[in-house]
């Protein structure tokens, strides 16, 4: 789109979309297929895979890195600061020199719903789920269905985005009959 603000250090990959008032920032790199909506920023040297969805006005700071098909919804924030301030301890204004920034990691397929914030330094496993305005301030394992503030496990999904039934000892997709095995706060596929 000719609104885009797309840094001519950028990589953009085959078939993908930057629309109105987004903002890509130097040395960003962005998959094939991949869409950034409205008004998103996606800051200096951030990684994206293929097939993702940063959706309308998602600000992902730097140093962040999504994997293939990860969904961001609208209004997300991946923050990259642990300690931020304005200014140093002697009232400085800070500069890039005074600070080192942490990254958010989203791994293969996973979903972060609607004005959710993940506070780096933290990684979201593949297939899992941040609901819609949940703080994510620590990892999330693979699968993971989380909410709140702070983020807390309410269950399991599955590649489907469905809530995991469970079964007796195993967890089932109600989509596609997958069943999964928990052992030790992890999930994987029986």
């Amino acid at each position: 789109m000719h609104s885009a603000d797309v840094d001519a250090r950028a990589r953009l990959g085959d078939r993908t979309v930057v629309w109105h008032l987004a903002q890509v920032r130097e040395h960003a790199v962005i998959g094939n297929e991949c869409t950034v909506g409205r008004g998103a920023y996606i800051g200096a040297g951030v990684q994206i895979g293929d097939r993702c969805k940063v959706q309308n006005m998602a600000l992902i700071y730097e140093p962040a890195t999504l994997g293939d098909g990860v969904f961001i919804g609208p209004g997300v924030v991946l923050t990259n600061d642990l300690h931020p301030r304005a200014i140093t301890e002697d009232g400085v204004l800070k500069s890039a020199e005074d600070w080192e920034p942490k990254g958010v990691t989203i791994e293969y397929g996973a979903a972060v719903g609607a004005r959710a914030v993940c506070v780096a330094p933290v990684t979201i496993g593949a297939w899992a789920t941040v609901a819609a305005g949940a703080v994510v301030t620590r990892d999330v394992p693979a699968y993971a269905l989380v909410a709140g503030v702070p983020a807390r496990r309410l269950g399991w999904v599955g590649p489907a985005g469905r809530k995991l039934e469970q079964r007796d000892d195993r967890f089932v997709c109600p989509v596609t009959g997958d069943e999964f095995i928990e052992y030790e706060g992890a999930l994987s596929r029986a």
